[in-house]
């Protein structure tokens, strides 16, 4: 049975019942790996602020980059980041808001702020406070796979079956959150495109997300601008539009519920086209137009 709907504790929900949801990231660090993404105090509510104005379904805020050789922030810094740009932009906006963290503390804080989903890109395994904080606050969880830290993540990734070996972990990440106390329709998995992974990986991971899809949870996919799009392309980071919206295109085609894009507008406008067509698909089966051998 497809889930459709999650409530959020700011009183809105996330409805899957159309098309995928483009989520808008906003670094608030120095440290991202596509420097027009990053922004520090008013100038990261301003990005949020546009991003919402463009259509974006969520705004998901992170103060730590988890860029392939970046390393752990203190728990102080990355308070002083993010706290005041959540606080800031709830004074314009009820946008559903996600928080980017591995900490526990953080996540707490945010939540206090008004933020709405914590996106843990360690599955919950980083700091043993995360999954109770999820359960009490009954808020929704993105749980990440992530072959090691991002500072050794991407130092030559092997795998036998990166698929199985992927979708296992994340199964097995959502197990371990529910008997934490974690409503199963709170949870929301992302196989961690180009988290120690190669392109090769990230290829056969993206030529068979519907198998991931299958088993039952929403699904999230971060893929904006990242490195297997340049290998395949031969284009820097700010030349990765196009590729992006591709392999975007790709994931929504094959179930994704969600997208996490840095370019909103583009973003949005691919996931409108391709909501048409799908629509324009399922009239023409009922008025008899379309036919399968």
């Amino acid at each position: 049975m497809k889930l459709e709907k999650i409530p959020l504790p700011g009183g809105y929900c996330l409805d899957f019942s159309g098309p995928a949801l483009v989520m808008a990231i906003v670094n608030c660090n120095n440290d991202s790996f596509y420097k027009s993404s990053q922004a520090y105090a008013q100038k990261a509510v301003d990005m949020a602020l546009e991003a919402e104005q463009a259509g974006a379904s969520i705004i998901d805020f992170g103060a730590e980059s988890s860029r392939p050789g970046s390393d752990y922030i203190d728990e102080s810094e990355e308070l002083i980041r993010i706290i005041p740009v959540i606080k800031s932009f709830r004074k314009y906006s009820k946008l559903p808001v996600s928080i980017d963290t591995r900490k526990a503390a953080v996540a707490r804080a945010a939540l206090d702020e008004g933020a709405d989903i914590i996106n843990d890109i360690s599955a919950l395994d980083d700091d043993k406070k995360m999954a109770p904080l999820c359960a009490q606050c009954d808020c929704p969880v993105i749980l990440m796979h992530m072959k090691g830290k991002p500072k050794i993540m991407q130092i030559d990734p092997v795998y036998k079956d990166v698929v199985s070996e992927v979708s296992g972990f994340l199964l097995s990440a959502a197990e371990g959150a529910e008997k934490a106390g974690i409503k199963k329709s709170n949870i929301i998995l992302d196989p961690g495109i180009g988290f120690g992974k190669s392109t090769e990986d990230n290829l056969k991971l993206m030529a068979h997300l519907a198998e991931i899809k299958l088993k039952g949870y929403p699904l999230l996919i971060g893929l904006s601008r990242k490195s297997f799009i340049g290998d395949i392309t031969g284009r820097s980071v700010e030349e990765r539009l196009a590729g992006t919206l591709a392999a975007a295109a790709a994931a929504v085609m094959a179930g994704a519920d969600i997208i996490r894009l840095h370019d909103v507008k583009e973003g949005l406008d691919m996931v409108k086209v391709l909501d048409a067509i799908k629509k324009a698909g399922y009239q023409g089966k009922e008025n008899g137009m379309v036919t399968e051998d």
